[in-house]
């Protein structure tokens, strides 16, 4: 069967009389077919017909992300294990009548919730803030009616239509995918899309054998030199732009549960399992031994509301959002995910993209191992080619020529022609005459004054210039050879060459560059961003390993890291991870420091892999190409000229160009983490102890050890003295490590700790034994729960001071543990001490308790100062 030819598939583009649905363009049909089947031409479209498809096919904007309802916000914030609990608890207490431990328990909840709802809405307010458009305005070309002459007219990218004929310039960013018709010197950044940072060259093909090559320039990408004209191809969501991160071969697999997730939601789950397992032990022993069955239900429950960590909810999200906001004032760095904080404080290995991340985007001169001669000739040509042709801005190339070289170079010479560059040449040639620096007047030749001799300064592609010079065979391979020789350390090269000329009035050529005389090579290499070294420095004092993941040549990505101090090794091809799956790719991936060329599925695949391995993995980057891998990493991150999808996909944009915010950003997540840390470790710690005394005691006394209310107050007390830990500071041994909360290691520390406060609790017991012998029989059972009652809160301050995390504490943090100690003494004292069934102990109980206190405080600082200790130390950064 004859396959089917560009004739059939224009018939059978679209519903349209002749015109083609976007996107079903075929990429391979010539220039006339291409315009046949979108029905325009060269004179472009008619303002009517430009509005009938705008109706049609929709505005040129990428696709919107859905954002999430407020109801549905909420909703996520319930899904939070601990706050399900809380609020399963909070409807049994109410079933069982507790109603004041059912409201205060249902606030909690409801408090977590909206701060975390709020601190998000405020992140995606900042994030809108920093949102720029792919492009604001675009020259297209439009006729008023059907037989009027066409006029070039700016109008909003987001008014393009499939069929506008659309003019380019140096520095416009393209605002669709658009075919080329016309095309003169035209080069284009498109970084963001390939990852690769010089201009590709751009220009018409009237048969394409496919739709990708340098006859289609993609939406985002920007115009580095000359001039083109091209045809809408594609608009909206069905441009190439929209698609890449959508294409589900790029996207890898989705993102998993965060370092947050397995973190806080592992610890979770195994006191949710003690906490279902504690009102059945304390009902059936309670029945047993002291046959009062479902009497004990509402102390059943104070038990394991008295196990449960409440306010943790509240206390990540009140730490986060506070680091959040002083990130988002002092640094500029917006968090748009606040768990994506904690993540950040996690992260032990950061991929980063190196095009307009590490570096700025830009070439600069290198110096050494670039020729004098070449140079100087190469600002020659860079300044008079600009000046000569007219053209608006230099490329890249010579922007960077004209910083290293000066107007002494320049205006030396005056221009008489320009050959601007050509991508079939790869040349770019101005002819200047006079004597170059210091050089005398040129002579008069006839009726003119003209100088005797022209210079052709020609700079372009090295093969190309050498191919041009008076050169031997031999002198020619030598010098192709110190070429590579030059490239495979990372860096670009031109070629310069001249030839002196009689002078004549007639136009230069292309056919004038023969003959020349080569001067040398003059070297480029990407600048790095201003604050890479110092980003990549710290990091690394933070115990972050830094990988580069970039679609660039392998050699510029090496030279680049050894500029910024990273050690590249061995470089990875994209290439080589194709064959690679499972525990091989998660060990090439942890191995390597360096990846190039790699496809944004490549990106995507390494991300996953390092995640695979155990690694809290972020990644940094800016482009279409990093979005499959900042959707795949623990937390993405992107700089605040990144483009706009890049940004809405990541979980941290950082707002100014800086990189060293990053850095803060992380110290920011371990002081936030550390925060949480330090109040699992003694929120669970004081409540294990007293959860184990409170069982002990049920079983030895004919009354309950401590009444509902009494353990709602305690834990009300206790958990907002805790919120000051918000405000703490884990030092600078803190903030060094990443923070990873372990669970099985974790449980270890509690209960340790745990036993030690339930010695502590059985200690004071006995101290009421003593002071008050009625107190253990059901005459003054008021005595013992204010003596319990007092020691409780003096143990917990003790524990907030000595189990947190970091040196001394601040003062929030001794204020409110100080607070709490007053609390303890002095609530039994109060009329609301016999509301709550409390009274004061005498004053040599106060003596006694103090050498109880005063031992566990040793004991205490004695066990975290054991090197075994390391083994439990798994909750601190």
């Amino acid at each position: 069967m004859r396959a089917p030819g560009r004739a059939e598939r224009i018939a059978d583009a679209g519903p349209g009389p002749g015109i083609a649905p976007v996107g079903a363009v075929p990429g391979d049909l010539t220039r006339l077919q291409i315009l046949r089947s979108l029905g325009t031409g060269l004179r472009g479209l008619t303002e009517a017909e430009a509005g009938d498809r705008l109706a049609r096919y929709g505005a040129n904007t990428p696709p919107a992300l859905r954002r999430p309802s407020w109801p549905l916000r909420y909703w996520r914030g319930l899904r939070d294990p601990f706050t399900t609990v809380l609020f399963c608890l909070g409807l049994v207490s109410a079933l069982v009548a507790s109603w004041g431990t059912a409201c205060v328990i249902l606030a909690l909840v409801t408090v977590s919730c909206v701060l975390r709802v709020h601190g998000e809405h405020r992140a995606e307010r900042a994030g809108a803030g920093l949102r720029a458009l792919v492009a604001a305005t675009a020259s297209v070309q439009r006729r008023d009616a059907p037989g009027a002459r066409p006029r070039v007219r700016e109008v909003p990218a987001d008014d393009l239509v499939p069929g506008d004929v659309v003019r380019l310039a140096p520095g416009d960013v393209v605002p669709a995918d658009l075919r080329l018709l016309r095309a003169r010197g035209l080069t284009v950044q498109q970084a963001a899309l390939t990852g690769e940072t010089a201009p590709a060259p751009k220009h018409p093909v009237d048969a394409p054998d496919a739709a990708d090559g340098p006859h289609v320039c993609f939406q985002g990408s920007s115009v580095a030199t000359g001039s083109g004209t091209g045809v809408v191809v594609a608009t909206g969501a069905d441009t190439r732009f929209a698609t890449v991160g959508a294409d589900p071969r790029a996207r890898g697999r989705e993102r998993g549960p965060s370092a947050f997730d397995r973190s806080v939601h592992g610890i979770s789950w195994i006191l949710i399992r003690f906490m279902l397992l504690t009102p059945p032990l304390v009902l059936m022993a309670d029945a047993v031994l002291r046959g009062r069955g479902l009497a004990t239900l509402p102390f059943a429950v104070a038990v394991a509301v008295g196990l449960t960590p409440e306010m943790l909810p509240v206390i990540v999200t009140t730490c986060l959002a506070r680091g959040a906001s002083l990130l988002a004032r002092a640094h500029g760095v917006v968090v748009r995910r606040l768990p994506a904080l904690h993540d950040l404080g996690a992260v032990d290995v950061l991929c980063v993209d190196k095009t307009g991340t590490l570096t700025l985007d830009r070439p600069t001169v290198d110096p050494d191992r670039t020729d004098p001669e070449a140079l100087h000739w190469a600002g020659v040509a860079a300044w008079w080619t600009l000046q000569s042709a007219e053209l608006p801005d230099p490329d890249p190339l010579d922007e960077a020529l004209l910083e290293a070289t000066g107007p002494e170079d320049w205006e030396a010479y005056d221009g008489i022609d320009a050959l601007p560059f050509d991508p079939v040449r790869r040349l770019a040639t101005a002819v200047v005459h006079g004597d170059g620096p210091g050089g005398g007047l040129p002579p008069v030749l006839g009726p003119r004054r003209l100088p005797a001799v022209h210079t052709l300064a020609v700079k372009g592609a090295v093969p190309e210039v050498l191919e041009r010079c008076a050169l031997g065979d031999a002198e020619r391979a030598r010098l192709l050879v110190r070429a590579e020789r030059l490239a495979a350390d990372g860096v670009r090269l031109l070629g310069v060459a001249t030839a002196r000329r009689p002078a004549r009035a007639r136009a230069y050529t292309p056919a004038d560059e023969r003959g020349l005389t080569f001067q040398g090579f003059v070297a480029f290499h990407d600048a790095p961003a201003d604050t890479a070294q110092d980003a990549v420095r710290e990091l690394a004092a933070q115990g972050v390993t830094l990988k580069v993941l970039t679609g660039d040549h392998p050699a510029t990505a090496a030279r680049i890291c050894r500029d910024l101090g990273i050690e590249p090794g061995e470089v990875v091809l994209g290439a080589d991870l194709a064959g690679l799956a499972g525990p091989a790719l998660a060990e090439r991936a942890a191995g390597a420091t360096v990846f190039a060329r790699c496809t944004p599925a490549d990106k995507a695949r390494v991300v996953t892999a390092l995640r695979s391995r155990g690694h809290t993995t972020g990644f940094l980057g800016d482009g279409v190409n990093d979005l499959p891998a900042l959707r795949a990493a623990d937390v993405g991150v992107c700089p605040r000229d990144g483009v706009d999808v890049a940004r809405e996909s990541a979980d941290v944009v950082l707002a100014e160009k800086d990189l060293t915010a990053l850095g803060h950003a992380v110290a920011a997540g371990r002081t936030g983490s550390a925060a949480i840390a330090s109040y699992l470790r003694i929120t669970l710690s004081s409540n294990l102890g007293n959860v184990i005394a409170m069982l002990a005691a049920g079983l030895l006394l004919p009354f309950l050890p401590m009444l509902p209310a009494q353990v709602l107050v305690q834990n009300l007390c206790f958990d907002a003295a805790q919120l000051s830990l918000a405000h703490d500071d884990p030092g600078e041994e803190g903030r060094r490590r990443p923070t990873v909360l372990r669970p099985r290691a974790f449980l270890r520390f509690i209960t340790g700790f745990g036993a030690l406060g339930a010695l502590a609790d059985l200690a004071t017991f006995g101290v009421i034994a003593l002071v008050l012998p009625g107190a253990l029989g059901e005459a003054d059972q008021a005595g013992f729960h204010g003596g319990w009652f007092t020691e409780n809160l003096l143990t917990q301050a003790l524990v907030m001071l000595l189990l947190r995390s970091g040196g001394r504490a601040r003062t929030p943090v001794r204020a409110a543990a100080a607070g709490l100690a007053v609390v303890g003494v002095l609530l039994p004292f109060t009329p609301l001490g016999p509301f709550l069934g409390m009274t004061a102990p005498p004053a040599v109980f106060y003596g006694l308790l103090a050498l109880v206190l005063g031992a566990y405080a040793a004991l205490l600082v004695l066990l975290r100062r054991r090197p075994v200790r390391a083994r439990c130390r798994a909750a601190r950064p």
